[in-house]
């Protein structure tokens, strides 16, 4: 490897190290834990799309890359504080979970504070970064770095 790669994987690292600690410290879900942000960030998204928020137990794990036995301890978290309900899907084989929408009011709240960050972010690096931003997060995530230095 030559000294001019290693030195840009050493800037990448410490790029994405202070950023993920700015939104780390940002505290981007406050209100809620983290996990259960992201679950419900989940299924409000599915609700958008149709009405109903069911979300497979397999596309959660798949989405967020949590480890199936914290997905299971967040969906029953959530569960339990009524924002989530476990429901039949048409796969029996697996776990669904739905919004409850008598909830989405307090989810919102949390989900806000989320919305004004990006909102931030937007501001200070504009549209066109923003949209690069995501296509290059998107394809790191697609292409899963993790799993090949595992």
């Amino acid at each position: 490897m030559t000294s001019q790669r290693v030195e840009l994987d050493e800037r990448l690292i410490v790029s994405w190290v202070k950023l993920t600690g700015t939104l780390k410290n940002t505290r981007i879900t406050r209100g809620m834990i983290y996990n259960e942000a992201v679950v419900m960030m989940l299924a409000y998204y599915r609700y958008r799309e149709d009405g109903v928020g069911l979300i497979s137990f397999k596309e959660i794990v798949a989405e967020t890359n949590m480890l199936k036995s914290l997905v299971n301890r967040t969906i029953d978290s959530l569960a339990a504080k009524g924002f989530l309900v476990k429901s039949d899907g048409e796969d029996k084989r697996t776990t669904f979970v739905k919004l409850v929408p008598e909830k989405l009011d307090a989810f919102l709240a949390v989900h806000e504070h989320s919305i004004a960050l990006a909102d931030s972010i937007l501001e200070i690096i504009g549209p066109e970064d923003a949209e690069t931003f995501i296509r290059i997060a998107e394809k790191v995530c697609s292409a899963n770095p993790l799993k090949k230095t595992d």
